[in-house]
């Protein structure tokens, strides 16, 4: 009893700037190694045809949906595990954990419905060419259709990350990136004795490396015998109508957020592909190429949120506060570094991706623009993971809504109707100055309704 309490105190007393590090770090390698298996992917894909990879960008949103369906529900889970260890009720916390994997369960079995036999229809809804549909339906049924290791794979990460367990989310992440970056080449272009298979190998290297993660996270979080901070069991489980409502009061929002996220690319896609399919290219590369600025990002609120979280539920005003300023410093540094890499290097960026002179003169110009949103993004994110930390995702949603649906799209279609491609991409930086004005609202409002008041222990941190 005594070490479990003492694995279930980390988050309440180590000094916060070492406990953000140790707890961020694994993360932001792990997740800068899934973002270098993003680009890598994408060079693979590159090399069988330009139309290939306008295929994997216009599935790519449909990707972003089931990551966030994912991780929606991760997040949720991992919210509400955090606040009950920090408010000592364990079993519920147990309780949850099963809640969580069970929806993640139904939530991928959908989605893998949907995608095996919708794939095709929705990619139609965006292209003419017979040739990028193919390309497009192949790599989506594949990848959709399995989903569930995806999905299950993700629960796994960020409910483990919930106990303060940092270490093991990067080992799942770590192998399922690595294996993927491995079998890309193999299964593409036929080594070893596989068959070339194209674009569908590049999807069945995704689906491999999620299945690798997810088998690593069931055992560590179900089969490890160290894991004793949570016991999760299905012997006479019945899903949990108010814990499942707890996990969707914060992790729909996160689902919301993804979905709008994944209906603005596509909406873009459409606006660009208007211009030419080398424009949709541009974004599917900006996209991989900005993961390996935003990863390292996502990995710190990573560590961050269950910190956040157990010391709002354990009502240390201090540790709690500590922790968002010490968040918004590194992130902010980060991206500070990101905006000068994309302003620096567009040109050599591009050059992975075999981009001839159309696909440079389009691609330097989005770089440039679009990185001038970065600082502000960084703010923005670190109020959002902290909306959820307290349970009001509903905040982060509607911050998402304001950047992603409300400013970007009519910016970038009235842009594109008046003054042509180049300044499409002046929507990113308008709307992250309009999502960064809200969330600080957000956080004032959040401030004096739910933080002022909890206990302020001034700890030595």
């Amino acid at each position: 009893m005594k070490e479990i309490t003492t694995k279930e105190n980390k988050m309440g007393t180590q000094p916060i700037p070492k406990l953000l590090i140790t707890m961020s770090l694994p993360m932001m390698l792990s997740m800068l190694t899934l973002a270098l298996y993003n680009i890598v992917d994408s060079i693979f894909v590159a090399q069988i045809s330009q139309n290939a990879l306008t295929g994997v960008s216009l599935a790519f949103p449909f990707q972003m949906l089931i990551v966030g369906i994912g991780v929606g529900t991760g997040v949720g889970t991992n919210s509400l595990i955090a606040r009950k260890l920090g408010e000592k009720q364990n079993e519920y916390a147990n309780r949850a954990g099963a809640n969580g994997m069970f929806l993640a369960v139904v939530s991928s079995l959908v989605l893998s419905v949907v995608f095996l036999l919708l794939s095709r229809t929705l990619m139609s809804l965006f292209s003419d060419d017979s040739d990028i549909i193919e390309q497009a339906t192949i790599y989506l049924r594949i990848c959709g259709g399995l989903c569930m290791a995806s999905v299950v794979a993700t629960v796994c990460e960020k409910i483990l990350q919930a106990t303060g367990n940092m270490l093991h989310p990067m080992l799942i992440q770590l192998a399922g990136a690595i294996t993927n970056i491995v079998f890309d080449p193999i299964f593409i272009f036929g080594y070893f004795g596989v068959k070339p298979m194209g674009i569908a190998g590049a999807a069945y290297a995704t689906v491999l490396g999620q299945v690798v993660s997810m088998l690593i996270g069931i055992y560590f979080l179900f089969f490890y015998k160290k894991n004793d901070i949570l016991h999760i069991r299905f012997r006479r489980f019945k899903p949990d109508s108010k814990i499942i409502f707890g996990i969707y009061e914060v992790g729909i929002a996160s689902i919301l957020m993804q979905s709008v996220m994944s209906f603005t690319t596509l909406v873009l896609n459409s606006i660009l592909i208007s211009f030419s399919s080398i424009a949709v290219n541009v974004l599917g590369v900006y996209f991989k190429v900005q993961s390996f600025i935003f990863m390292p990002v996502f990995g710190l609120t990573s560590g961050a949120l269950p910190i956040l979280a157990y010391n709002y539920g354990a009502k240390n005003k201090y540790r709690f506060i500590k922790t968002l300023k010490t968040t918004l410093f590194y992130a902010f540094a980060i991206m500070i570094l990101g905006f000068i890499f994309m302003q620096a290097f567009p040109t050599q960026l591009l050059g992975l991706f075999n981009a001839d002179e159309e696909m440079l003169q389009i691609g330097i110009k989005a770089f440039r623009t679009i990185s001038f949103s970065f600082p502000l993004a960084a703010i923005t994110i670190v109020f959002i993971t902290t909306f959820n930390s307290i349970g009001r995702g509903v905040f982060s949603l509607i911050i998402t809504l304001m950047r992603q649906v409300v400013v970007i799209l009519p910016v970038a279609y009235f842009f594109s109707k008046l003054f042509g491609l180049s300044y499409i991409w002046l929507a990113y930086p308008i709307a992250e100055v309009v999502g960064f004005t809200t969330a600080s609202v957000f956080m004032l409002i959040s401030y004096k309704t739910y933080v002022k008041h909890l206990v302020p222990a001034g700890e030595v941190s």
